[in-house]
């Protein structure tokens, strides 16, 4: 790859680089955290990690110096709170209050961790508060637990925000934050600028939305939002590498992560499964750099104009030109 012009800040959720099972199968190695980060150090281009807590973190000091060790950031610290046997039927929307209170409580551990380690936030994937039938919950009450649980949540030590990402599915056959417009709304009644919203392409796409739509949104609502990367075929939650199913999404996603200078890292959420665990991510650290840097040469306020005047097939030449088939600068 030619020397880019601007490289993205590229990170990776750890638990990606050592084995990892679906319903049937194992994939990969198990792997140390010191080794996990060895194989990250390996990748050209990435000096981020996303840990999971409370089961993939050392005590603070452990992992500070496995940081200094291997020239790493700390993109995110991912809370976990759908695990716990208790969670079976929610975490954050039990109808025990003791249940509630645990979840709250492990998302302020984790925060307590991250200040402890020097993270700029903790990012949480509530996918245990869902349903699967008609009248199985009460929408109103299991809203206000998310609401009160989160708010509780965001308000301790708001120096270090949250960040909820949300879900269609899984594991729960549907997640309560299941899009960006309801986290949104949730957002909006919560009224706390530290809490914000992890959008992930892949959810996104298999959620039926536009991704860079989303996006806009989450940008036009004012809250602060952090993003995770990878690909599916829109049917299921794959986490395969970045563009390989959706190219012109993700090029387009892209563009407007620069409209709204996104400066914060771009996170692989990304599952290598039957690949080669450095290769995937390099892959997507170079995919992502190039398409970056391959948009920072675009005539910006040529294509701002053509869809202004949304005369679509000028808009698909300009593409074809300078996206698809023009001169590749930065190629791969």
């Amino acid at each position: 790859m030619n020397k880019s012009k601007h490289q993205v800040k590229s990170a990776v959720i750890t638990g990606f680089l050592g084995k990892t099972q679906d319903r049937f199968r194992t994939y990969n190695s198990e792997r140390s955290l010191d080794e996990k980060f060895s194989v990250l150090a390996g990748i050209d281009q990435i000096d981020g990690v996303e840990i999971v807590h409370p089961y993939e973190v050392p005590e603070a000091p452990v992992l500070i110096d496995l940081l200094r060790k291997y020239d790493l950031t700390i993109a995110a610290i991912n809370v976990n709170v759908k695990s716990e046997p208790e969670f079976i039927d929610g975490g954050l929307t039990s109808e025990d209050p003791a249940i509630r209170k645990k979840a709250v409580s492990m998302i302020k551990a984790a925060k307590d961790y991250a200040e402890a380690v020097g993270a700029d936030k903790v990012q949480c994937c509530p996918l245990g508060d869902g349903y699967e039938f008609s009248f199985q919950s009460d929408y109103r009450r299991t809203w206000s637990y998310l609401r009160e649980g989160f708010s509780e949540a965001g308000l301790y030590k708001p120096e270090i925000p949250l960040f909820i990402e949300y879900k269609p599915s899984e594991v729960r056959g549907k997640c309560f934050l299941d899009s960006a417009a309801k986290t949104v709304c949730l957002l909006e009644q919560i009224q706390n600028p530290a809490v914000g919203v992890t959008l992930d392409f892949g959810h996104s796409i298999y959620g039926k939305e536009n991704p860079a739509e989303a996006l806009s949104l989450l940008a036009g609502s004012g809250f602060p939002y952090y993003i995770h990367i990878n690909d599916n075929d829109g049917e299921w939650d794959w986490d395969y590498m970045v563009a390989t199913k959706h190219f012109l999404e993700y090029v387009e996603f892209i563009y407007y992560l620069q409209e709204f200078k996104y400066c914060d890292y771009l996170t692989s959420d990304t599952s290598p499964s039957r690949l080669d665990v450095q290769a995937t991510f390099a892959a997507n650290a170079r995919w992502t750099n190039t398409i970056w840097n391959l948009l920072l040469d675009l005539d910006r306020e040529k294509l701002s104009d053509l869809m202004r005047k949304r005369d679509y097939m000028k808009t698909w030449e300009f593409l074809e030109n300078n996206v698809f088939f023009g001169q590749n600068k930065h190629g791969v």
